[in-house]
């Protein structure tokens, strides 16, 4: 039995679901999601909650119910609430921009590196070249912040490059110049 599958979504007000098949689509303030769920996994809707119910009790249709359950949580908490993710540019010169939804990286290559967003996804640079990634999507929110830090991610020596807000670089010991 999963214990995150049985647990019923409580729907917040000003939320709307509409549920066809394995189709849901979600509505809220800030924006609208849809999202096709695995054809195991039977979605009902009863007063302001969402229930889920395997059709079936082997150990992967157990495992797709709490993920669809998971999947169909974040997606009323992004149209509710919203994503955020936060990166920081570390390094002496390395400095972000954006203009339009185009993320400019000054981060120790020889040319800027322009970074397009994708469609739903805004991002944020303050003074400090901090990066706030924010959106209705978590996976689209975590994959573009993901793909942003790949650009240079941050070397074990000094740190410089770009991290996650949250994230600790474990620092190596370099070179010694005489003993």
């Amino acid at each position: 039995m999963s214990r995150i599958g049985k647990e019923p979504i409580t729907l917040p007000s000003g939320v709307k679901v509409e549920i066809e098949g394995t189709r849901v689509k979600i509505s809220g303030a800030k924006g609208a999601l849809e999202r096709d769920c695995r054809p195991e996994i039977e979605i009902e809707q009863k007063e302001g909650q969402i229930f889920f119910k395997p059709k079936g009790n082997s150990k992967r249709i157990r495992s797709f119910w709490g993920m669809t359950r998971t999947l169909v949580k974040n997606m009323v908490l992004g149209v509710n609430e919203g994503f955020e993710k936060k990166l920081v540019v570390e390094g002496v010169g390395y400095r972000a921009n954006m203009s339009g939804k185009t993320l400019t990286l000054s981060v120790g290559y020889s040319n800027p590196v322009d970074f397009l967003l994708p469609e739903g996804i805004s991002a944020d640079v303050d003074k400090n070249n901090q990066i706030t990634v924010a959106g209705i999507d978590k996976e689209l929110v975590g994959q573009t912040a993901a793909k942003i830090r790949d650009i240079r991610k941050p070397e074990p020596y000094k740190g410089k490059g770009i991290r996650y807000i949250d994230e600790h670089i474990v620092r190596k010991v370099g070179k010694s110049g005489t003993k």
